[in-house]
């Protein structure tokens, strides 16, 4: 399986904050990848890759003794993540500090930071109306209390678990609402624990951060992304046989819950020497809650769309504030397919078929609903046609040519 993407972005930012040079193995350059690594580098880390086999590489970091973004322009690409986790880096030290990104980044919400961060005096400019970005940062970051929703993205969260040691005075992250993909901040704190930094984690809604704490250079390698393998999975649920190998087990990745969900379906996955053996099997209808684990929903709504009987898929509100409406984008993809799905304000009700028929379906630009449309089209009677299908960059280059070595057919 490719490297975890997620866990990419922390360790490289971990490694860019740290003291000295670090390595770190087993890194996919994906478009997101390559955003948070332009974005260290402006700050002044020295980031040489090294080429390795697969499409992998090697990056030795060599990090910044303090951060200061005076007078930068960092452009996050279209990642959500490092627009987010950068944030409250840059506003340690900024003036007249300009972010910049692209596609649907401009208009995904900020508005957990703007709140913090103008309640301390740090200016907070949004260029064009009706847009978060290009952002204008001017002020700096003091320690106090911050308190934030727990329902919205856990990357507002992450960012400040990754900034806050870093400042000179204690302190504290209090959630007003019960945290949704707790899995994603605690990834956070294993890869910051990893380079010596520690977060005390008081209870479900109370994290306290020590002040004058020093990220320290680390040599580590990237596990295996669930997020991925999850579509692998599905295929090995729905076609034919997989074995997805490289995967941590147990690992901190929210995305693991492709196991249990497939298992209570039906699928037959076996732990094996090498990973996970996925063998087809008829799978059937479930109720799912995604609230720590939403990136699933795409892969999941294909599986469930040829399950026998009705699925539910709950507590996915936020996935219509990602790359596209996921809800929406999936719904109009898998139905045009020949699927019965039905949109919910925050979900999705699914209604199973024996197979889909085939069709021409929109990736909206979206690398994960290009991806799921993919492992639709061997349960299809005729092909499927995917406008955009280059969108799979973000974070899985090598997916088109993995889909062909695995026996996929694409013209």
């Amino acid at each position: 399986m490719p490297p975890s993407k997620s866990m990419s972005h922390r360790m490289v930012i971990c490694a860019a904050l740290a003291a000295g040079t670090s390595t770190i193995r087993n890194v996919l350059l994906s478009e997101d990848i390559a955003a948070t690594c332009e974005a260290m580098t402006a700050l002044g880390a020295v980031i040489d890759i090294m080429n390795e086999p697969r499409g992998l590489s090697t990056l030795r970091v060599t990090g910044i003794e303090a951060v200061d973004a005076s007078h930068q322009t960092i452009c996050c690409n279209e990642s959500g993540s490092t627009l987010r986790f950068m944030v409250p880096i840059l506003a340690i030290k900024a003036k007249k500090t300009r972010i910049t990104g692209k596609g649907r980044l401009p208009k995904r919400p900020m508005g957990p930071y703007e709140d913090c961060l103008t309640r301390q005096g740090i200016l907070w400019h949004s260029e064009k109306v009706g847009q978060t970005l290009p952002l204008v940062l001017d002020g700096c970051l003091k320690p106090g209390r911050f308190t934030l929703p727990g329902d919205v993205s856990s990357q507002f969260i992450t960012g400040l678990l990754l900034a806050l040691p870093l400042l000179s005075g204690d302190s504290e992250i209090v959630l007003s609402s019960p945290l949704e993909s707790r899995p994603y901040v605690a990834m956070t704190l294993e890869a910051m624990a990893a380079f010596g930094v520690t977060i005390h984690e008081k209870n479900d809604r109370l994290f306290q951060i020590t002040g004058n704490q020093r990220y320290c250079s680390q040599d580590c390698r990237v596990e295996g992304d669930y997020s991925q393998a999850a579509f692998w999975m599905a295929a090995g649920c729905l076609s034919e046989k997989v074995m997805c190998a490289g995967l941590k087990c147990p690992s901190s990745q929210g995305d693991q819950a492709i196991i249990p969900f497939l298992r209570k379906m039906g699928g037959r996955i076996a732990r094996t020497g090498s990973g996970f053996l996925v063998i087809p099997e008829k799978t059937r209808g479930i109720r799912m809650d995604v609230s720590q684990c939403p990136d699933l929903v795409p892969v999941l709504a294909v599986v469930a769309a040829l399950s026998e009987g009705t699925s539910r898929i709950v507590n996915a509100g936020r996935l219509r504030l990602k790359e596209s409406d996921r809800l929406s984008a999936i719904t109009t993809g898998l139905n045009t397919l020949g699927a019965r799905i039905t949109e919910k304000r925050d979900g999705l009700e699914i209604h199973g078929v024996s197979r889909l028929k085939g069709g021409t379906v929109d990736s909206f630009n979206d690398h994960r609903i290009a991806m799921a449309l993919a492992v639709a089209s061997p349960c299809c009677t005729e092909p499927v046609v995917l406008t955009g299908p280059e969108c799979v960059k973000k974070s899985y280059p090598d997916f088109w040519k993995d889909f062909t070595r695995m026996g996929g057919s694409i013209q």
